[in-house]
């Protein structure tokens, strides 16, 4: 499995930005993925997941209300939809595939993208 995040940029305060994760390998739809993300000497964090029908997702509470997960199965791509930026969203935003534990912990992901930086300035 191979996963790739894209769509990060610089963006100010109060905009928005989408993230894509394009998966290639194994069978897409079986897969649950969530988006971490890390800012500057900080360690990694849970962003968002999404099970492989769509009907669930997780949000951390510094994201709940501001960003959505979504997929589409067909194109092998999950987004995410950050509205609402802040400063503090700076980070690499990583996706990952999950294969078993809590969705929030990064433990519980095998495959993980490259990574796309997001800059929200002030």
């Amino acid at each position: 499995v191979q996963l790739q995040a894209s769509g990060g940029g610089l963006v100010q305060a109060g905009g928005s930005l989408r993230l894509s994760c394009a998966a290639s390998g194994g069978t897409f739809s079986s897969y649950v993925v969530g988006w971490f993300r890390q800012a500057p000497g900080k360690e990694r964090e849970f962003v968002a997941t999404i099970r492989w029908s769509g009907d669930y997702t997780y949000y951390a509470d510094s994201v709940k209300g501001r960003f959505t997960i979504s997929r589409d199965n067909a194109k092998n791509t999950v987004y995410l939809q950050m509205n609402s930026l802040k400063p503090e969203d700076t980070a690499v935003y990583y996706c990952a595939s999950w294969y078993r534990g809590s969705y929030s912990l990064q433990e519980s992901y095998d495959y993980w993208g490259q990574g796309t930086l997001v800059t929200v300035s002030s």
